[in-house]
């Protein structure tokens, strides 16, 4: 089961995203300024700076999730967005001894299909055992494992990268897994940051149109009501 979990972020992320806003334009130094920031300016500022896109002010802040029980394709997806730090948990120095893998609903509501897939990952996960009594280091072992494998990886953005990111994979035309997860983050992030994360989602949420074309899903209604409600920011 996936578990996606914020781990640590930036204290008072909205406070410091208004505390970058106002020391572009003022002539008092950032202390000063946060002394003099009630809590109903920092959201106003927070929602000045989304909606004007000036965004260098919301990379000052950070959020660090812990996410378990994804496959590696999912990790291979995520780490595209180059802007953030990650470590995985190693296949060549964890066992990967009985390791657990994901499967896909397609796969999963179709008998046929996972029995054939069961079968094809049982006979993985004894390949691998028999090549590492063989003396095979684990190093070497793990190329016969599959995508599928069960994965851990810790991942860290700041707030200017995660809107992108929820942009892309918040889309219904984002791979499941991704999205699954992307979604997960976002309710994570907006329990800290409410007022900056009130508008994230995919990009036809917060801007009303599809930047796909031709590719678009078509399902533009179907999107809004996939968005948690949101208190009044």
């Amino acid at each position: 089961m996936m578990k996606v979990k914020l781990l640590d972020y930036t204290p008072e992320p909205e406070r410091v995203v208004a505390m970058a806003a106002r020391l572009c334009y003022s002539a008092s130094g950032a202390e000063e300024l946060a002394e003099k920031l009630s809590d109903d300016q920092v959201k106003k500022m927070v929602k000045k700076m989304v909606s004007l896109g000036h965004a260098s002010t919301i990379e000052h802040v950070s959020f660090t999730f812990g996410i378990e029980g994804v496959s590696r394709v999912l990790t291979h997806q995520l780490v595209r967005h180059r802007i953030a730090s990650y470590d995985q948990q190693s296949q060549r120095y964890v066992a990967a001894h009985g390791f657990q893998y994901i499967t896909p609903h397609t796969i999963e509501e179709n008998p046929a299909a996972k029995a054939k897939f069961d079968r094809l990952l049982a006979e993985i996960r004894k390949t691998y055992d028999e090549l590492t009594e063989m003396g095979i280091p684990k190093e070497d072992a793990r190329y016969v494992l599959a995508n599928a494998t069960e994965t851990k990886i810790l991942v860290t953005m700041n707030a200017r990268t995660l809107l992108h990111f929820f942009n892309l994979r918040c889309c219904l035309r984002a791979q499941w897994e991704i999205r699954e997860m992307a979604y997960k983050m976002l309710t994570e992030v907006k329990k800290v940051a409410p007022t900056l994360f009130h508008n994230a989602g995919a990009s036809c949420v917060n801007t009303g149109r599809c930047p796909e074309g031709a590719m678009t899903c078509g399902k533009f209604a179907e999107m809004i009501k996939l968005r948690e409600p949101d208190e009044e920011t």
